[in-house]
């Protein structure tokens, strides 16, 4: 009997689940994460534009640089809608946003968030607001506080965020939702933790009290100001011309804010690369002196783009064909999984002078760096009728205002904490890179 019990196993159907597993790609991205796709990239020839694989039952196509990009992005051959995992999906973006849209009622959404975050006028009135906010946290840590620049950034960056929404609450108020936007962020790529399931808590939470605000802006009882993320979701008609459902308009809401908050993930790793190259820190505090202010420079500009380019959100992202595609020699039959590697592109040898090197010099000058078609830490192809993030300049601004405050020479940022488990998804440093006041309490680069 007990000899008979390992045989059985490896017979009849469950013979086929298992051999289905052991041949398929996507139990790696658990193991290996943002190391994923170097894993696949060794199967295939040297500098190849794809490499076939086996993602989740399916056959799939992993895909880099500017032709991955290309076609990838190419809506003609190409669908998003139902290819991300139902568990990041239904807990980062939420059930039915932007992200799983295709075709013309992703077109009509995505307008409204180019509205929202994408038009320079927007970008203007939030920059105003980040450098109040981290006026706040600086003064703080000037004067004793000893929050990380991730916990820092999730506060200021949430605040600034809904103030700019047109949203209302206390400041305390707005920092603890903020952190709960957070949470939802660091817990929907660990299905296999206890965060996932506060993740799932706080996104309920987060549905209903968006819905409330959007219910309460549409009978009159909160009023929104015009061009926000609340008057312009509130208002919103779908392609067959209806108010979208209160919870879903809630859940844009959300979109609208969130990406900023995520932001505070790369502000982390920008703690970690100016503790690492304390001459950049010193550039950039000359810089900001310079400007008497915290409005970030083009050198804190260049240090955030750099930021962005080697430490992506997410190291990879999946969609369908809809027809039969080819690449560099690879084919994939329609219905299967073209997936970008999102890390792998940003740091493409074949697009790049070396691309493991962090040099935020390689981005001076470069003002459109939209036209960069293997810089895609935030999607690429076009803003208005691709999945390119709308929400990238101001994810930028966000950013490089924080390196601005982290440059000041009252601060000290500790090199406790700072390694990174490349494994997890989303990761950042350890510590969020720990931030106390300069024992020599340096002049204040402002006066």
């Amino acid at each position: 009997m007990l000899q008979g019990r390992p045989e059985a196993l490896t017979h009849g159907p469950r013979r086929g689940v298992v051999s289905a597993l052991l041949r398929d790609d996507a139990p790696a991205l658990l193991t290996r994460g943002y190391d994923f796709g170097a894993r696949i990239w060794r199967r295939a020839r040297p500098g190849a534009r794809a490499a076939p694989m086996r993602f989740l039952f399916r056959d799939a196509m992993l895909v880099r640089g500017a032709e991955g990009v290309d076609l990838f992005y190419n809506a003609d051959v190409i669908a998003r809608h139902g290819a991300m995992p139902a568990i990041v999906q239904e807990t980062l973006f939420g059930h039915g946003s932007v992200h799983s849209l295709d075709g013309p009622a992703h077109l009509r959404r995505k307008a409204a968030f180019v509205d929202i975050a994408y038009e320079d006028a927007q970008v203007e009135r939030l920059r105003p607001l980040l450098q109040e906010e981290w006026s706040t946290e600086l003064a703080a840590w000037v004067g004793g506080g000893a929050r990380s620049a991730y916990d820092a950034a999730v506060g200021a960056f949430g605040r600034s965020a809904m103030r700019w929404a047109g949203l209302p609450g206390t400041p305390a108020a707005q920092t603890r939702w903020a952190a709960r936007l957070a949470q939802i962020v660091d817990g929907f790529g660990t299905p296999y933790s206890p965060g996932y399931g506060m993740a799932l808590i706080n996104r309920w939470w987060s549905d209903a009290h968006a819905k409330r605000l959007i219910e309460a802006a549409r009978e009159g009882r909160l009023a929104a100001a015009p061009g926000t993320a609340l008057d312009i979701w509130a208002r919103h008609l779908d392609v067959n011309g209806r108010a979208l459902d209160a919870r879903l308009a809630g859940v844009e809401l959300q979109n609208a804010i969130r990406p900023m908050i995520a932001v505070a993930r790369f502000v982390a790793f920008a703690a970690k690369e100016l503790h690492d190259r304390p001459e950049w820190r010193t550039r950039i505090a000359t810089e900001s002196a310079d400007r008497e202010t915290l409005s970030p420079g083009p050198l804190a500009v260049a240090f955030a783009q750099e930021v962005r380019r080697t430490a992506p959100f997410v190291p990879l992202l999946p969609a369908w064909a809809t027809s039969d595609v080819e690449l560099d020699g690879v084919r994939l039959p329609s219905g299967g999984r073209v997936v970008l590697d999102i890390l792998g592109t940003d740091t493409d040898e074949s697009s790049w002078d070396h691309p493991h090197r962090f040099d935020p010099g390689r981005f001076a000058g470069i003002d459109d760096y939209e036209t960069l078609r293997a810089f895609i830490p935030h999607g690429g192809a076009d803003v208005r009728t691709g999945h390119r993030c709308p929400g990238e300049k101001l994810a930028i601004a966000g950013l490089a205002t924080a390196i601005t405050a982290l440059s000041d020479p009252r601060l000290r940022i500790s090199g406790a904490g700072l390694d990174i488990n490349r494994r997890r998804l989303p990761t950042k440093p350890r510590s969020g890179g720990l931030v106390r006041a300069s024992a020599t309490r340096g002049r204040c680069p402002f006066h």
